[in-house]
């Protein structure tokens, strides 16, 4: 049985390119492995904001990995340029950093690796930023027929299963669930629609969905699967043609 979602005043599903930050520069992985270089972050928001999107995520790859610092000052210049909705995840470890980066401009703050270290950092979060603004990532691989959890840029096997997880979060004040596809990302091979309805039926809150997507065609059967939802995709709006050349692009379904 499909769940309610808490939010309902979301009343179609948005369309959404993700950039992958490492080391201050775009990057494009398949399958978590090492990544190409795709362009520059401040030029990417210009082209998005020409094409009118419906929010953008950002996620920097190297920070929780390398043990790095978060680079406010990239995020300052992406807020100041950028005229959609930005989600930002990477190396969020504090209600301070949560916090700053709402103060710089953008509407939510992705949590990962932190929300494993400390599950109650969502509801301190929440508490100082609004539930709406916190969303928890979860980077997903499939190995038999079970999905399992992975941090540190997928190097890391989370304890915890996902059905546990989506139950922890059911209990906790956040806006949003991403799920991640480390088995589809960046493979064109289209949405994992079988982990996508065991998100939708063990969650009330909002989706979003990543990984595979190849063309418009994935994304309706996705709404057509789970309803209503975060329809993300990295490579689909990054590459164009056969030999997957670099061209930053903006196509969603006809509303």
């Amino acid at each position: 049985m499909i769940k309610m979602q808490k939010n309902c005043s979301m009343l179609r599903s948005r369309y959404i390119p993700v950039l992958l930050i490492e080391d201050g520069e775009l990057t494009k992985t398949k399958q978590f492995e090492e990544g190409i270089y795709v362009g520059d972050p401040i030029n990417a928001i210009r082209i998005f904001n020409e094409k009118q999107v419906d929010e953008l995520g950002l996620f920097d790859i190297s920070v929780t990995k390398n043990s790095a610092q978060i680079d406010f000052n990239l995020l300052k210049d992406i807020a100041v340029n950028a005229n959609m909705p930005l989600t930002y995840g990477g190396g969020i470890k504090t209600v301070a950093d949560a916090s700053k980066i709402i103060s710089l401009g953008f509407e939510k703050v992705s949590i990962s690796a932190a929300f494993f270290e400390s599950p109650e950092i969502v509801n301190k979060i929440a508490a100082e930023v609004g539930a709406q603004s916190v969303a928890v990532c979860l980077d997903v691989k499939k190995s038999n027929k079970d999905y399992y959890i992975f941090t540190h840029r997928g190097t890391k096997k989370e304890k915890m299963s996902l059905l546990q997880a989506l139950q922890l979060l059911e209990k906790n004040s956040i806006g949003e669930v991403i799920i991640n596809s480390i088995d589809r990302d960046g493979t064109f091979a289209g949405y994992d629609i079988g982990l996508a309805k065991i998100v939708r039926e063990n969650t009330s809150v909002n989706i979003t969905i990543i990984g595979g997507c190849k063309d418009l065609a994935d994304i309706a059967e996705l709404e057509s699967q789970v309803g209503v939802c975060g329809c993300a995709a990295g490579s689909f709006y990054t590459f164009v043609g056969k030999n997957n050349a670099v061209l930053l692009n903006y196509t969603k379904p006809a509303v």
